[in-house]
């Protein structure tokens, strides 16, 4: 059977498929192997369901056996995190290139601002990436993974701020950092998907996610500080006014 015609969303979504330098010949083909794949199966699981597609499935839509499918990964969780590894190293690349005098914080601020703008992935300012948090969030396989991933990518900034600032091993401030930073863009990448499911447009949100992010980033470079706190105490009533 032919290649079924189905959408990529998600992480990876819309880059095209390069050569990268310095391989051979037959691994870029291995990988393109492997990218062609995974994308096939992501549609699969966006169009019908991750619990609903069998790695069977996979290969018959992309007219290969189900050895070749195992032979590129070895459980269907792969399939839909197939670039799993990428977004941890991509957070990691962006720390070790960060500009000079620039804060962890200012970088993440910088980067978020500047995928909302190119509409990628991480973000979810893009179409389809409600589709692809909504299969997350209808499986619980996924939603573990997602969890793991999450925390990949939370353990290497922390590693790394540790090295940055010559935190010695008792030091907590890096895992912190790290878990507020990658805890602020989680809430605000749950909130973009959670408006574009309940049927706002990207330009219709537009403004207000750009607000609350620059909020969110606001709080993490500032301190919370005193927000949310209490009314301040009534002042007592002046003698002979109560009851």
């Amino acid at each position: 059977m032919g290649e079924e015609t189905v959408p990529s969303t998600g992480p990876g979504a819309g880059r095209e498929a390069r050569p990268e330098a310095g391989l051979g010949l037959r691994e870029r083909k291995k990988r393109e192997t492997r990218r062609r794949i995974a994308d096939i199966a992501t549609g699969l699981f966006l169009m019908r369901g991750f619990d609903n597609v069998t790695i069977a499935d996979v290969a018959r839509t992309a007219d290969v056996s189900v050895n070749t499918v195992f032979n590129y990964f070895k459980t269907k969780e792969d399939l839909f995190f197939d670039r799993e590894d990428e977004m941890v190293e991509a957070a990691a690349r962006d720390v070790r290139d960060r500009r000079p005098g620039e804060s962890v914080v200012a970088l993440f601020r910088r980067r978020f601002f500047e995928g909302l703008d190119a509409g990628e992935y991480r973000t979810a300012f893009h179409e389809g990436a409600d589709a692809w948090l909504q299969a997350v969030h209808d499986s619980p396989a996924l939603t573990a993974r997602m969890r793991e991933l999450g925390q990949r990518i939370e353990d290497e900034l922390a590693v790394l701020l540790a090295e940055e600032t010559g935190a010695g091993p008792d030091d907590f401030t890096p895992r912190a950092a790290a878990a507020m930073i990658h805890a602020a863009q989680s809430a605000l990448v749950t909130e973009i998907a959670a408006r574009k499911r309940a049927g706002e447009t990207l330009e219709e949100m537009r403004d207000d996610v750009y607000a609350a992010a620059a909020r969110t980033f606001d709080l993490l470079e500032h301190g919370l500080g005193g927000y949310a706190a209490a009314p301040p105490a009534a002042p007592p009533a002046p003698p002979g006014t109560g009851n």
